[in-house]
C-alpha cells in the first residue's frame, strides 16, 4: 500500500472514531451521569497520555521556548488545554445528554464559522463577501434545523444544542488563541497538559458523582463506551489529525470533517434508532453548504 493510501486510510479512521464518539457517548449516558462521564473520559485520557508524554521526552528534541513577553509556557499550555480539550469535552457530554446525535454532529460543523469570526475579531482573518454569504447560509440552516421539527421527534432540546455550540466555541477559541503555541509544542505535549490537569481539577466532582451512583451495576458496555471515548476520539484521532497536518494542507484535512455529520447521523439511526426527519436533513445540508462556502471564500 502506498504512503498516500495509508494516510487516507488513517484519516478515514480518524473521522470514523470522531463519528463513533457520538454513539459511544449516548450508550455511556444511559448508565453514567453527564458529569461523571465527563470526569471519567478526561481522567482515562490523561492516564493514557502520560506514557506517550514520557516517551516523547526521552526520544524527541525539546520544544522551543515561548517568545519573550509571553505568559510562562506552562500557564499557556494549561489555559489552552483547559479551554480546547477539558471544557470542550465537558460541554460536549452535557450537550449530548440533552440532544440527538444528528443535531450534535451538525452543530459541531459550525466550528469553522466560529473560528472565522473570532479570527476576524483578532485581526487574523478578513471576512470577504463570499465568506459572509456562507456564514448567513449556515445560520439559516440552524434556523431550519430548530424551527421545523418538534423536540419530541428527535429528543433534541434548545439547552442541549446550546451546550454543543459551546463545545465548538471552546475549540474555536483554542484554535485562534493557540495558533502560536501549537507551533511550539507537539500534540502529545498539548494533550497531556490538557487532560492531566483537567482530570485533577475534575477529580473532586468525579468522586462525588461516583459516590452517588451504583457503579457496581454499570454494564460492561457502558464502561467500554467510556473507554472508547477516552482512547479513540480523544487520543488516537488527535494523533492522526496532527500526523495528517504534517503531510497535507489544513484545508484538505478539514475537508474530511464534512463526513463526520453524515457518518454520525447514519450511525445514530442504525445503532440507536434515532429519528432523522426532513428538517434535520435539510438543516444539515444547508449548514454544511454554508460552512463550505465560508471556508472557501
Amino acid at each position: 500500500m502506498s504512503g498516500a493510501a495509508v494516510l487516507y486510510a488513517l484519516i478515514f479512521l480518524m473521522v470514523a472514531f470522531w463519528s463513533g464518539n457520538y454513539i459511544a457517548g449516548k450508550i455511556a449516558l444511559r448508565e453514567f451521569s453527564p458529569l461523571l462521564l465527563a470526569g471519567l473520559r478526561i481522567g482515562f485520557a490523561g492516564v493514557m497520555m502520560l506514557p506517550l508524554y514520557a516517551w516523547e521526552r526521552v526520544t524527541k528534541r525539546p520544544e522551543r521556548p515561548p517568545q519573550a513577553g509571553s505568559l510562562p509556557h506552562i500557564v499557556q499550555l494549561l489555559l489552552l488545554g483547559m479551554l480546547g480539550v477539558t471544557l470542550n469535552q465537558f460541554f460536549f457530554i452535557v450537550g449530548l445528554s440533552r440532544t440527538s446525535v444528528a443535531h450534535a454532529a451538525i452543530l459541531i460543523g459550525l466550528t469553522p464559522i466560529q473560528v472565522l469570526i473570532i479570527a476576524r475579531l483578532r485581526g487574523q482573518e478578513r471576512i470577504t463577501a463570499r465568506k459572509a454569504v456562507g456564514m448567513a447560509i449556515a445560520l439559516a440552516g440552524v434556523a431550519v434545523l430548530k424551527a421545523f421539527e418538534p423536540a419530541s421527534a428527535t429528543g433534541a432540546t434548545w439547552l442541549g444544542d446550546f451546550f454543543i455550540v459551546l463545545t465548538g466555541l471552546c475549540f474555536a477559541l483554542f484554535t485562534v488563541f493557540g495558533k502560536e503555541v501549537t507551533q511550539q509544542y507537539s500534540t502529545i505535549t498539548m494533550n497531556t497538559y490538557a487532560y492531566v490537569p483537567g482530570a485533577v481539577a475534575l477529580l473532586p466532582l468525579t468522586l462525588w458523582e461516583a459516590a452517588r451512583q451504583p457503579l457496581a451495576h454499570v454494564s460492561a458496555g457502558a464502561w467500554l463506551a467510556a473507554i472508547y471515548m477516552a482512547l479513540f476520539p480523544s487520543v488516537i484521532a488527535y494523533l492522526i489529525y496532527y500526523h495528517a497536518l504534517a503531510h497535507m494542507t489544513a484545508s484538505r484535512v478539514s475537508a474530511f470533517s464534512y463526513l463526520q455529520p453524515v457518518f454520525a447521523s447514519i450511525m445514530g439511526v442504525a445503532i440507536l434508532g434515532e429519528h432523522l426527519g426532513a428538517p434535520v436533513i435539510a438543516g444539515g445540508v444547508v449548514i454544511l453548504a454554508g460552512v463550505y462556502l465560508a471556508e472557501r471564500g
